[in-house]
C-alpha cells in the first residue's frame, strides 16, 4: 500500500515549517512518544518532508521544527521521484553492528558544518509507519547512519555533540557562526 503522506519532492516557496538551529533550545528536549498515529500526525509527517525537500536535507526529525514528538522522515535519495521516503514513528534501535563506520554528517539544524562522526554500519531499528503499523527495518551505511542521526534528536543529542575532533569542531562552529559552548559532548 502507497504511503498516503506522499508529497512532491520539489521545492517550495517557502518550507511550511521553520527549522531551529543550533543553540535552540527546542533541539535539546527529548521528545514525547506519539500516542496514536491518526491523520494530524500524518499532515505533521507531510509538512516534515516537504520542510526537509525544501532545505536539501535526507533527514528531519520533528524537535529540529519544534514539534516534540517522536517522529523522524528520512529520504537518502531525494532525487528519484520513484523512491519512497521513510517515516518512522517512536523508533527504537533494538541491535547494532560492532561495525564501526566513520563518515561525514551534516545537519539541517547546523547549516553548513560538516564533520567525521563514527557510529556502528548497521542497525536494526522497531518503529510504527505514518498508519501505525509496528515495522521492523534493518538498516547499513547510509541509511543507518541517518536513522541513528534523527534518532539522536529525539534524544536531545546533535551530531557534533559526537565529534571527536574538537579542532575541527570548533573551527568549523566558528566559521559559520555557531557557539561552541552550544555543543554538549555525549559520554
Amino acid at each position: 500500500m502507497p504511503s498516503e503522506v506522499l508529497v512532491e519532492k520539489k521545492k517550495l516557496a517557502k518550507p511550511p515549517l521553520e527549522v531551529h538551529h543550533l543553540g535552540d533550545r527546542v533541539l535539546r528536549q527529548p521528545a514525547k512518544r506519539v500516542a496514536k498515529v491518526d491523520d494530524d500526525i500524518r499532515q505533521i509527517v507531510r509538512q516534515m518532508l516537504q520542510t526537509m525537500y525544501c532545505e536539501d536535507g535526507i533527514g528531519l526529525a520533528a524537535p529540529q521544527v519544534a514539534i516534540n514528538k517522536q517522529i523522524i522522515v528520512i529520504d537518502t535519495d531525494p532525487e528519484t521521484p520513484e523512491h519512497q521516503p521513510l517515516v518512522l514513528i517512536n523508533p527504537v534501535i533494538k541491535s547494532m553492528s560492532s561495525e564501526i563506520d566513520v563518515s561525514q554528517e551534516g545537519c539541517l539544524s547546523i547549516p553548513g558544518v560538516y564533520l567525521d562522526v563514527q557510529r556502528p554500519e548497521a542497525i536494526e531499528v522497531s518503529f510504527k509507519d505514518e498508519q501505525g503499523r509496528p515495522k521492523t527495518l534493518k538498516a547499513t551505511g547510509l541509511l543507518a547512519r541517518a536513522i541513528q542521526h534523527e534518532i539522536d534528536h529525539l534524544n536531545g543529542v546533535l551530531f557534533v555533540d559526537r565529534v571527536n575532533n574538537q579542532l575541527a569542531l570548533t573551527q568549523e562552529l566558528k566559521k559559520r557562526g555557531f557557539s561552541t559552548q552550544a555543543v554538549k559532548p555525549v559520554a
